[in-house]
């Protein structure tokens, strides 16, 4: 390499002088050659509509890019087993950091990750616990101790002085077994008596006990009489006894009761001992510290009597008892009909008329043989117990095929583990605390409460404790601390992390990077206001400016007007959506952007504004009265939705909005129409149902987690397109039916990559990475199939269209013309029918699943229940899913909505808000009622903001 090549390759990498970022040439997707400049160590908001191009920009290429890069300075050897990064399409990119992405995926599935332990405030204290905590035993209370040798001395010398004592060591506790070799291995110790299950007893050469039975067993090892004088004899009697019962021993004075002793933490009373604390002693991971019958997760999967008999009010020949069926003149109904003549009923009586202990017969078993007649061998009888269906089922859980395991799951349900109560630990770890609490009790704490319970605990804890305490109790008061810059007060740490929503999973990983106090490193961000209330904003735009304050570049991809406002810098991308985006049609500092006249500027300095309509519907007169939902944090709520009307759920972060509409109302309204087995939260009554005929929840979990699915496939339009291309001349011709175009099954599909287009890459230590079949391209068919054409396209190209491209080019189909048209409605003409569903966002996929629920027929009286519809949307784009949502409204339908984003809540028919504060400070109703009724209220958060809407 020459001295000049050396120069240029130092310039490509170098950050040394840049004060810049500066990107040359940038086409990745829909991006049009862009060239951009923009400060470094800045915060930078990237916005523009819905498809435009800004993840593109932010993630596909400057990411893309930085993480390239990083993999580049590994040896050549570690590259050998992970494969090189496609380089992003762009010429050139001047002055990157390395480079971190926090996006809004949810982190982990695992029921064992939780806040706790992805923030790492748990493992701290874990650590508290096993070096600060106070031991107390579960049997008696009392404080457990710990007594070195010379202690336990000087106490016998004091406490037992002229006393006949018999030194024991406890070599077996409470465990079953013969003991045979035991025996025999104490004899040639040189021991002659032993203690077994509180007798006194020679040991004889085949001596054994009884193994089917729970034993005690200690070993004799010396009688003294209690003197000063022989202070070395009973020292060395103590030793040999603490030796064989490894640091346990028990003394039987010459009233024959029995006195404790340790050099661990043991109860002096009941002689009950503990294991020496350590971290994961308090760890639900850990088969150290996690609860034996739940394994650590705090919940159970139980087959209960409600999920097999459903409904009493039938018989047991109609399929009361769901598992079975409906009668068939099979064994086990004749097995059940001899038990049940046995108490003078029938397979016809309904299930409430049976007596209770009967169905305790019929589901646990019974232990008198049922003689049964055999149907298919007449003369033959069968006379056996009857093991019980719950039985019967949790047996065919354990060790039955997948498919039956399968459907026994269909009959589970969660419980709290009884034994630990939810607690996911063992008894004895429940039993150390600090300040009268235990690590439990302090995971349930929401964080502003723990922030309180951790602040001036130096003055409850002794000065052992302190001296201990204060280094652990610093890394944990710096991680509370982030989780409350970032707006996340009203969560638990032992809150699963799989519960979060995007924007909540984003902000703790935001709240983790601060903690990491790094310096010279570019951050981008994917929305982290969603699911933010307007008070919170204030925090988290602090947070990303202490972010940036340390000394690092923060890039954020945002809609919020606040975010923007506040930035440093913002970049407007357009001026459309899809091919009719990847411009930069403004950049520059706040003040500045707002003069150059983009879309986005208009709205933020209100030249365009979503108008406030000019009367509030009244709805059809009709009600759904929810009284007294008490789930999690919620306080006997109340809770009223007027019918044929847009109402609007809102209040800060974790008062309790999702509690009372996902938690609580979806579920009675899906075991009501739909019967599902999911069971709400604790409520008293539900009224009005008889005013709706059916449910439909429209969330923002993934439409699908694999890259099979995608849009065309979950709004079923593509089985319609196969209908088309199957229907053409050449496929007639060639006799392929709808299946030849389906990529799921064998025949028209690629089998390389088995119709994915997509091959996937283990990457080890890294996320696994997807690159497209080296076979097919990602067209994911053969070529046979590709050979058929509609209007010049195969079924692959027709995959590969925009949303928007469709609509036109399906004109004349009006069946596939409707589905696809409500996805341009919803504001996703820019996504295409076959984009892979681990690519959208989770605004995008609940836009899917609306469109979905839009191109079918509405009865008018269909409740729809929404999450956030305005997340990843522009103000422009939010203007469009209105219209959309009105039209539903306007025909009889009620929307409700979860919302935090004033221009929906501004719009509103009718208001319930939720609060005052997050988590045990909220789970009341502030006030409810139209946007102008609400923004009387003094107490409300919301209200606060929606005045400036609309005074």
């Amino acid at each position: 390499m020459t001295d000049e090549d050396a120069k240029k390759q130092r310039d490509d990498y170098d950050i040394t002088g840049y004060d810049n970022i500066e990107i040359l040439g940038a086409r990745e997707h829909n991006l049009k050659n862009v060239n951009l400049t923009f400060p470094r160590n800045q915060l930078t908001v990237i916005t523009g509509i819905s498809g435009s191009g800004k993840s593109s920009l932010a993630f596909d290429t400057i990411y893309a890019e930085g993480q390239r890069r990083y993999m580049e300075s590994f040896s050549a050897y570690a590259r050998s087993f992970i494969g090189n990064l496609e380089r992003p399409d762009v010429d050139k990119i001047n002055g990157l950091s390395p480079v971190i992405s926090i996006e809004q995926k949810t982190t982990s599935r695992n029921p064992r990750s939780t806040v706790g332990t992805v923030t790492e405030i748990y493992d701290f204290m874990r650590l508290l616990y096993a070096r600060a905590g106070e031991a107390f035993s579960y049997s008696t209370g009392e404080k457990m101790v710990r007594q070195s040798e010379d202690q336990i001395l000087d106490h016998i010398l004091l406490a037992f002085n002229g006393e006949k004592l018999t030194i024991l060591a406890p070599v077996v506790k409470g465990r079953k077994g013969h003991y045979r070799e035991l025996f025999q291995q104490i004899r040639k110790s040189g021991y002659s008596r032993v203690r077994v299950d509180g007798e006194l007893q020679e040991l004889t050469p085949k001596m054994q006990v009884d193994r089917y039975k729970t034993h005690d067993i200690e070993v004799v090892i010396d009688r003294i009489v209690v003197d000063q004088g022989d202070r070395y004899r009973i020292s060395q009697s103590l030793a040999t006894a603490l030796k064989q019962g490894e640091g346990v021993l028990m003394l039987l004075d010459q009233e024959n009761q029995t006195h404790h002793f340790s050099k661990y933490l043991m109860d002096p009373k009941s002689g009950l001992s503990y294991d020496e604390p350590a971290p994961n002693t308090f760890s639900f991971n850990s088969p150290y510290g996690a609860c034996p019958k739940c394994n650590g997760l705090g919940v159970i999967e139980e087959i209960t009597e409600e999920s097999v008999i459903p409904d009493k009010s039938l018989s047991i020949s109609r399929g009361g008892i769901l598992p079975l069926g409906e009668f068939r003149d099979i064994w086990i109904f004749k097995k059940i009909e001899a038990i049940l003549k046995r108490y003078k009923v029938n397979l016809t009586t309904p299930i409430k008329d049976i007596p209770e202990d009967v169905i305790k017969t019929l589901l646990y078993g019974d232990s008198v043989p049922v003689a049964v007649k055999s149907v298919k061998y007449p003369g033959t009888d069968w006379n056996t117990k009857f093991e019980g269906i719950i039985k019967f089922l949790e047996k065919q859980r354990e060790g039955g095929s997948d498919k039956i395991q399968q459907w026994v799951n269909d009959f589970t349900v969660s419980v709290t583990c009884p034994a630990c109560n939810g607690a996911r630990l063992k008894k004895e770890a429940l039993h150390f605390l600090i300040d009268n609490q235990n690590i439990s009790q302090l995971a349930e704490y929401d964080i502003k409460t723990l922030w309180s319970w951790f602040d001036g605990l130096e003055l409850r804890l002794s000065d052992k404790q302190n001296v201990i305490a204060a280094e652990v109790l610093k890394e944990i008061r710096k991680r509370i601390g982030f989780l409350l810059d970032v707006g996340l007060d009203y969560l638990h740490l032992n809150r699963p992390l799989k519960t979060l929503s995007g924007g909540e999973a984003q902000r703790i990983r935001l709240a983790t990077q601060i903690g990491t106090q790094l310096v010279g490193v570019l951050y981008i961000l994917d929305e982290p206001s969603i699911g933010l209330h307007q008070r919170d904003n204030v925090k988290l735009i602090k947070a990303l400016k202490d972010l940036r304050d340390l000394g690092n570049s923060v890039i954020v991809v945002e809609h919020d007007k606040d975010m923007m406002l506040a930035s440093d810098h913002i970049i407007d991308i357009g001026p459309g959506a899809g091919r009719h985006g990847g411009h930069i049609v403004a950049q520059g500092v706040p003040k500045d952007f707002l003069k150059q006249g983009s879309a986005t500027a208009d709205y933020l300095k209100g030249k365009r504004n979503i108008e406030v309509p000019s009367e509030r519907r009244k709805g059809n007169g009709k009600k759904l009265k929810l009284t007294g939902a008490n789930g999690h944090n919620l306080k006997n709520v109340n809770l009223e939705v007027p019918l044929g009307t847009l109402t609007l759920v809102t209040g800060v972060s974790g008062s309790g909005k999702s509690t009372l509409i996902h938690d609580t109302l979806f579920p009675i309204l899906n075991q009501k129409f739909y019967r599902s087995r999911r069971e709400p939260l604790t409520y008293k009554s539900v009224k009005g149902l008889e005013h709706l005929d059916k449910v439909i929840e429209v969330d923002q979990s993934p439409i699908g987690r694999t890259p099979r699915s995608n849009p065309a496939t979950y709004t079923g339009v593509f089985t319609d397109i196969r209908a088309l291309f199957a229907e053409l001349p050449e496929a007639k011709i060639r006799g392929y039916k709808p299946g030849r175009f389906s990529f799921n099954v064998k025949g028209g599909r690629c089998e390389t990559c088995e119709g994915a287009g997509l091959r996937l890459i283990e990457m080890d230590f890294l996320p696994d990475v997807h690159v497209p079949c080296e076979t097919c391209k990602g067209k994911r068919y053969n070529r046979e199939t590709l050979e058929v054409r509609f209007k010049g396209k195969s079924i692959s190209d027709v995959l590969e269209m925009t949303v928007e491209e469709s609509v036109e080019f399906f004109e004349h189909q009006p069946k596939i013309l409707r589905k696809i048209k409500t996805l341009n409605d919803v504001g996703l003409g820019y996504i295409s029918l076959g984009q892979h569903a681990t690519t959208l966002s989770g605004g995008e996929a609940q836009r899917v699943k609306l469109a979905t629920e839009l191109s079918k027929k509405d009865t008018g009286k269909t409740l729809y229940i929404l999450d956030e519809p305005t997340t990843g949307l522009h103000f422009q784009d939010i203007q469009h899913l209105l219209d959309v949502i009105n039209r539903l409204v306007d025909k009889g339908n009620t929307v409700l909505i979860i919302e935090h984003n004033l221009d929906v809540i501004k719009v509103a028919d009718h208001i319930v808000d939720l609060g005052p504060e997050g988590g045990n400070g909220g789970g009341t109703i502030v006030c409810s009622g139209t946007p102008e009724d609400l923004i009387k209220s003094d107490q409300s958060y919301t209200a606060k903001f929606l005045k400036d809407e609309l005074l």
